[in-house]
């Protein structure tokens, strides 16, 4: 990448005053404090009104040698390693809306910029609904793509790529782009998808929606350790309950199981006590199962999960609290696992016993993906030695982990990615999309 030849006050004058001129005098300023991805500082902030803005943007920092970092609503903006660069962060909050389209067809057409939540409350007023829960308050939906962010409804559905029909993006020279319409325009659409901004700028994207299921039932059951996890998850797949979503919440202060109370059992499987929700015993944590479907057969496959789980099992008509959220803080380490679901409980213990003790750990034990926190107060090099130990142990298991976010110490001195089969596809691509490294520079691993 050519270093900017705009770096004086007076051609930083003319920037703003072009990106003014295509986005209006509301929509384009100097950048400010808050303007920053992953630490790194933006110099201006531009809020395109539609693709045919936001092309004209790309086309000024192609004329000018500058940067281009797309943002949506910000969630995510401190996942993953900085840019090299951020002259001009484009905010897709302009890029937003609902098309129009017959609710027989199964498609919903959805702009870039448009909140996650904005989308299921629209397409709740006709029955229907994305099957995408990420968890990211205020996400949108052109973040969670570009993030590949998932929540629990990924064990039955999949992630939002995994839905996708087809996706408009702007290539780093501006032109529009149509991808989907077959296996190999599907293939070329979720390229894009994790790409953090560095492939393309997205537009509008076409997902599946379904119909709103009728009945919604989370069943509980305490856990103490990761094996106990991995023997139910077994039994949970092998019932074949069709679960939506198999969750599991592990504390740190979770530990072995405590000496069990005869009373205490007996009290809680007494008939006055049916359909009452239970906290659980303490220090322990939760492995929930979501079924969704009719009233009737869910209910059912609910009594058939119970005498599962056993006298402990609990049933509710709403989620827990903890549900579709991240067990990590602003500030702390984030970790993502991606393991089989065979060796998950592998992978907790290797972290347990690389961290000298329990850490928060919470995910999709039905699928293997789970994200855990590391405290932010520790040094980088204990981060670098407990990833080495945790990744030593997942390689042998076909297994990753990977940094999300972390303090800037620790991401400065850490490999956030690990090893990665997908890098020469992603640089590639990166060739093919982006030759001049003008997308966010440096956000995909290996510096591209």
């Amino acid at each position: 990448m050519v270093p900017a030849r705009s770096t004086g006050s007076a051609g930083a004058l003319d920037i703003a005053r072009r990106l003014t001129e295509i986005c209006g005098p509301r929509f384009a300023r100097f950048a400010g404090a808050a303007d920053e991805v992953a630490g790194r500082p933006a110099r201006w902030v531009a809020v395109p009104g539609g693709a045919h803005a936001a092309a004209r943007v790309l086309r000024l920092a192609a004329e000018h040698d500058l940067t281009v970092v797309p943002r949506g609503a910000g969630t995510k903006i401190d996942w993953g390693a900085p840019p090299a660069r951020v002259d001009i962060m484009l905010d897709t909050g302009r890029l937003a809306g609902i098309g129009h389209r017959p609710p027989d067809q199964g498609i919903a057409e959805v702009g870039a910029g448009t909140p996650l939540r904005a989308v299921q409350a629209t397409l709740e007023r006709t029955g229907q609904r994305l099957a995408v829960d990420a968890p990211s308050p205020g996400a949108t939906i052109g973040g969670v793509l570009a993030a590949d962010e998932a929540g629990p409804l990924r064990h039955r559905h999949g992630t939002a790529c995994d839905q996708l029909v087809g996706l408009r993006y702007l290539a780093a020279d501006g032109e529009l782009t149509e991808a989907g319409g077959g296996a190999a325009g599907l293939a070329q659409a979720r390229l894009l998808c994790g790409s953090e901004g560095a492939l393309g700028v997205l537009i509008s994207a076409m997902l599946r929606v379904q119909a709103l299921p009728a009945s919604r039932i989370w069943v509980t059951r305490p856990v103490w350790t990761p094996l106990e996890v991995h023997d139910l998850v077994r039994a949970v797949l092998a019932a074949r309950l069709e679960p939506a979503a198999i969750e599991l919440d592990l504390p740190a202060g979770t530990g072995p199981r405590p000496r069990r109370d005869r009373r205490a059992e007996a009290m809680a499987r007494h008939p006055s006590m049916t359909g009452r929700p239970s906290p659980g015993p303490a220090g322990a944590g939760s492995l929930v199962v979501l079924l969704e479907g009719g009233p009737a057969e869910v209910a059912e496959r609910a009594d058939l999960l119970v005498s599962l789980f056993g006298s402990q099992a609990t049933v509710a008509g709403s989620a827990p609290q903890w549900w579709r959220s991240y067990p990590f803080a602003p500030g702390d380490t984030a970790l993502r696992l991606e393991v089989p679901i065979t060796d998950l409980h592998a992978a907790v213990y290797a972290l347990r016993d690389a961290a000298g003790a329990p850490v928060p750990v919470r995910g999709s034990a039905g699928l293997g993906v789970a994200h855990a926190a590391l405290p932010g107060t520790l040094p980088p090099d204990r981060v670098a030695s407990i990833l080495a130990a945790v990744r030593g142990v997942l390689l042998a298991r076909r297994g990753r982990c990977r940094v999300l976010a972390a303090p800037p110490p620790v991401r400065r001195a850490v490999d956030l990615w690990g090893d990665l089969a997908v890098r020469p596809q992603l640089r590639a691509a990166k060739q093919h999309l982006d030759p001049t490294h003008r997308l966010a520079p440096g956000r995909l691993p290996g510096g591209l």
